[in-house]
């Protein structure tokens, strides 16, 4: 299957309200519309995860952040230009996401993907995507797509075919918290 018919499938998937197994800039992750609450809940019933603790999403630019979060710092973007490393950003208020994905305090964890297919099936679907690591919760994150559990494999609507040859290892991503200026490094 080739890239473009993919992201056709992924993106329908989506748009339905399904899961999708899918490649990032860090590991595989578990995804769906991150504004569903039906589908959101669907991604921790996959995971047997807790739904208080919150998810991680997916963005393809820095807009994307303006449009679900309120008052950004901007020199939060600077920061993250001087960084090799994918990095998560926990944000502290956001906005038009599906309820059960933020935390009780209303802040969500977004990372802006660089990833050539991730960043193009995020464009095309035209909003954030949820991205948690396809392991049960309690499992070590998977660092290829050889190494995801059968469970999760047939557990989502469907399997992103790109990139599931690539046999190097990833690792999840950074998370920081950004306040006045400061980082709060969560996790390296």
């Amino acid at each position: 299957m080739n890239f473009e018919e993919d992201i056709k499938k992924a993106v329908a998937v989506l748009n339905s309200g399904g899961t999708i197994l899918y490649p990032t800039d860090t590991v595989w992750g578990i995804g769906c519309d991150a504004t569903n609450e039906a589908a959101v809940k669907k991604v921790y019933a996959l995971k047997n995860r807790d739904d208080s603790k919150a998810l991680i999403v997916l963005a393809a630019a820095e807009r994307d952040i303006m449009q679900y979060t309120a008052a950004v710092d901007l020199s939060l973007f600077d920061y993250l230009e001087t960084i090799d490393k994918p990095t998560t950003v926990i944000y502290e208020n956001g906005l038009g996401f599906a309820e059960n994905l933020m935390a009780a305090d209303g802040s969500i964890a977004i990372r802006i993907c660089n990833e050539e297919f991730c960043k193009a099936l995020i464009k095309r679907f035209g909003k954030p995507i949820v991205s948690t690591s396809a392991n049960i919760s309690g499992q070590p994150a998977p660092e290829n797509f050889s190494a995801i559990e059968a469970v999760v494999k047939n557990g989502v609507d469907y399997v992103v075919q790109y990139r599931q040859d690539d046999e190097r290892p990833a690792q999840p991503s950074s998370i920081i918290r950004w306040q006045n200026g400061q980082v709060q490094i969560i996790r390296r």
